[in-house]
């Protein structure tokens, strides 16, 4: 069905990548990541000047998004397009996103000194904290070292772990019998836990038959029609979505990849780069 360009922007990613109220903006920046890793020495001329397009539309997004989660998204963008795009279009993404960096940084800087200052004592900020998700907590805890002290109490953890995984697990070492940083061993079972799941905000849906961006797994699109109030929707991972680019290859309920491990793992290591 169609060229690998357009399986590519059906997508969708473009969209996510250049509106600034869209809230997919770190997730698309990890897939383009992943696709240019992937696909581009393979993608014909037309779909590689589309992705390095994408690249330079992202880094100029980021200022608008200002958020340390698509901070390192982008981060993560750029050392794939480093990696994979040949050396006049790597300057000129090098370029894009060094001026997207400064930009942020004066646009924070403005909005700090508009603020003026703000210290909260420990306990209050462990009270606040206990009130966000698991990824606002990893953010938080990136603003500053008084936030990154208390976003790693060890009570916050011990509740993130019971709501994440069921139990306690005691949090003491096997071995020696002593207390653990709660925080090192949830970050243990999350990257376990983690490293067997597909994307867990794509799927395959054989009603628009294309990959979609999902809604508590649902598709997003809207289905118009007396069969259509609940497509059939099978979630992807990210090298499944290579492959349905390049190849027009259908995923199937049974198929599951764990090739795209390595990403995981690069963007699991960066949600836990606490701030110094």
């Amino acid at each position: 069905m169609g060229c690998p360009k357009e399986r590519y922007e059906e997508l969708k990613l473009h969209e996510s990548l250049t509106n600034q109220s869209c809230s997919r903006y770190p997730l698309a920046c990890k897939e383009l990541a992943f696709i240019l890793r992937k696909a581009y020495s393979k993608a014909p001329k037309n779909l590689q000047s589309l992705l390095f397009q994408d690249t330079l539309d992202a880094f100029r997004l980021l200022p608008q998004v200002q958020s340390q989660n698509a901070i390192s998204a982008a981060n993560l963008l750029l050392q794939n397009a480093e990696s994979t795009l040949p050396k006049q279009k790597k300057v000129l993404a090098v370029t894009e996103f060094k001026h997207a960096i400064v930009s942020s940084k004066r646009r924070n800087k403005a909005q700090q000194e508009e603020e003026g200052p703000c210290q909260f004592p420990e306990d209050i900020l462990i009270h606040v904290f206990s009130y966000l998700d698991l990824q606002s907590i990893v953010s938080a805890a990136m603003v500053c070292r008084s936030w990154s002290s208390a976003a790693g109490d060890n009570h916050l953890w011990e509740s993130l772990y019971v709501n994440f995984f069921g139990g306690s697990d005691k949090y003491t070492d096997t071995v020696t019998g002593s207390d653990i940083c709660i925080r090192e061993n949830f970050k243990r079972v999350y990257q376990e836990v983690s490293s067997k799941k597909v994307a867990p905000y794509r799927g395959y849906c054989w009603h628009c038959s294309s990959i979609v961006w999902l809604t508590d797994t649902r598709c997003y699109n809207t289905h118009i029609g007396r069969d259509c109030t609940n497509p059939k929707v099978i979630p992807v991972s990210m090298a499944q979505i290579v492959d349905y680019v390049l190849y027009d290859s259908l995923p199937s309920e049974s198929s599951s990849d764990s090739s795209d491990s390595d990403i995981d793992d690069l963007c699991v290591l960066k949600m836990w780069a606490y701030a110094k």
